[in-house]
């Protein structure tokens, strides 16, 4: 097999199991739109990395997280609602980072491969930021894995017990537009996010535990990886699309299969 299809495989595995332990949270606090925002500002960090001729990978982090910072630091503003800011950063970061590309005549970008994800331009240098990434997010979610599911089930009873809510909840986001930074050439600007809903939507069907649909979801997002690059291999297809499809499959499966569950038991 191809080196570049390895090396693929290897980054999407890691970012499907680490996006199945944080997609868990972005599904339980209902945060995709969230995610979405995150993802379109990394281009914007794309462009700028270009324009100031820096490492691309370190320009996307930084963006990622000083947009998320900048984020909790807006939703403190109770004078706009926040799905109405977060539409506002969403679609104003794409635009801009869309316009300064655009208008960039030194490089010449391949769009599609930061929108849709492509697994040809996945390098070493790629997998070991993603290896580094997959590290510190599972050490952080190991220590305070507790601490994020007692803000998640009842956040005012967790301040009411003096847990540090905005400190968890600021760490939380932080992590996750962490990993949306390191995930876009896999699946893209566009689909990362799907990557980080769908799983944990599926496994929710077969889990009866946070943890086992925390887990359960780490396994279907790499089902999903492997089967979208296999897709990719064999139909020459985009490896983004082909990963959140294969994704939506197995969703649609399991809907069906507890479907007919609950018919057969009534």
């Amino acid at each position: 097999m191809n080196d570049f299809i390895v090396r693929a495989l290897a980054a999407g595995l890691l970012i499907a199991a680490i996006s199945g332990l944080l997609g868990s949270f972005v599904v339980w606090r209902r945060m995709s739109y969230f995610g979405d925002t995150l993802a379109h500002s990394s281009l914007l960090g794309i462009a700028f990395g270009i324009l100031l001729d820096v490492n691309l990978q370190l320009a996307v982090i930084t963006s990622a997280l000083l947009f998320a910072a900048m984020l909790l630091l807006l939703q403190r503003n109770k004078t706009i609602a926040t799905d109405t800011l977060l539409g506002i950063l969403s679609h104003s970061t794409l635009a801009f980072g869309l316009l300064i590309l655009a208008l960039s005549n030194t490089v010449q970008v391949n769009l599609a491969g930061y929108l849709f994800g492509d697994l040809l331009t996945v390098s070493m240098t790629d997998i070991l930021w993603i290896l580094a990434c997959s590290i510190v997010t599972s050490i952080v979610l190991l220590r305070f894995w507790n601490g994020f599911l007692t803000i998640t089930v009842h956040e005012e009873l967790a301040l009411v017990e003096g847990v540090a809510v905005e400190r968890l909840k600021a760490l939380l986001v932080m992590l996750i537009a962490l990993l949306i930074a390191v995930s876009m050439k896999i699946v893209g600007v566009l689909l990362i996010t799907a990557l980080l809903i769908i799983p944990p939507a599926a496994a929710r069907k077969l889990a009866r535990t946070p943890e086992q649909m925390a887990l359960g979801a780490s396994v279907i997002g790499c089902i999903a990886v492997s089967g979208g690059l296999l897709m990719s291999w064999e139909w020459d297809t985009p490896a983004g699309p082909s990963v959140v499809v294969t994704a939506c499959s197995v969703f649609l499966l399991l809907t069906l299969v507890q479907s007919l569950r609950g018919e057969s038991a009534q």
